[in-house]
């Protein structure tokens, strides 16, 4: 059985990364924190904390950590469901999972008087829109916003709708690259803007229309969602783009489709626990009904 001081020594070196701060959380002392973290790892037979700066978890430690978190979590869910509200606040707190394009264009104005009406505080978590549930998997979140169509044991997964994307330019970048069109070789020494490793969207296109690799084409990864516009603004590359993001851009002619085969429809999905709160009921209700109006 893992004791409850033990166990918060290690969440909290693990968070913060310092045992420094673990103690300062804790309001203990770094010894004291060094101290319950042996024990625990004595007792579990696994060095669960690398000693660095900043300290690193293990492999057996990543285990733990996941299921202390997720234990965690449910213990949340729990108290709010029997008392209604932490003890501490008279907000209700909500762990939620949503890809950087969703945060950008649509969430926040969709669920904003649910927030203030229900007195909902919300702890996102930014991921690819394919990642996304494995942190409902894992119990990191109450919620998520995700391609996946098909729910997890123990969920429900609704269809939101559809974020439809756009391969778009400026017209400098037009004229500077592809005066004689848009072609194969052409796109092997041309950048690209691209959100982040994780974001398949733009290399898929060019995988299934010119046959190329990702590897085979220069590109900037800029993962923020406000940022990853600026740049194809500021002629740093073409890139794909929620067409509701630029809609005024594409109006004035600041920036114009250049490959309309590239079009792409994501199909969005609301994942959530079947045993959910009554804020995350309402929650739920109220983006379910909001975002018929604003996806596709």
């Amino acid at each position: 059985m893992l004791q409850s001081k033990h166990s918060e020594a290690f969440l909290a070196v693990a968070e913060t990364g310092s045992f420094e701060q673990a103690a300062m959380l804790l309001n203990i002392t770094a010894s004291a924190v060094t101290l319950r973290l042996q024990t625990l790892e004595k007792q579990l037979g696994q060095v669960l904390i690398i000693r660095e700066r900043p300290c690193k978890v293990t492999q057996a430690g990543q285990e733990v950590l996941l299921f202390l978190q997720h234990h965690r979590l449910m213990e949340q869910n729990l108290i709010q469901n029997l008392q209604g509200q932490s003890s501490q606040s008279q907000f209700f707190k909500l762990n939620i999972a949503t890809n950087a394009d969703s945060l950008v264009t649509w969430l926040l104005p969709t669920i904003q008087h649910t927030l203030l009406t229900e007195k909902i505080v919300i702890d996102l978590k930014i991921d690819d829109q394919t990642q996304t549930h494995h942190l409902l998997e894992a119990g990191l979140v109450n919620a998520c916003i995700s391609t996946e169509s098909k729910p997890m044991k123990g969920c429900e997964a609704i269809h939101l709708g559809t974020m439809s994307y756009r391969m778009v330019a400026t017209p400098n970048f037009i004229h500077t690259y592809f005066q004689h069109g848009i072609q194969r070789e052409t796109l092997r020494h041309i950048p690209a803007v691209i959100f982040n490793d994780k974001d398949h969207v733009h290399a898929e296109v060019l995988q299934h229309v010119f046959g190329l690799m990702p590897s085979s084409y220069p590109c900037h990864f800029i993962p923020s969602a406000t940022s990853f516009v600026d740049a194809i603004l500021l002629d740093l590359g073409y890139g794909m783009v929620p067409k509701m993001q630029i809609q005024k851009e594409l109006a004035t002619g600041q920036l114009l489709e250049i490959m309309p085969k590239a079009r792409t429809d994501l199909h969005l999905y609301w994942h959530h626990w079947k045993q959910q709160s009554k804020q995350l009921e309402k929650l739920t209700l109220d983006l379910i009904h909001n975002t018929q109006s604003i996806l596709d």
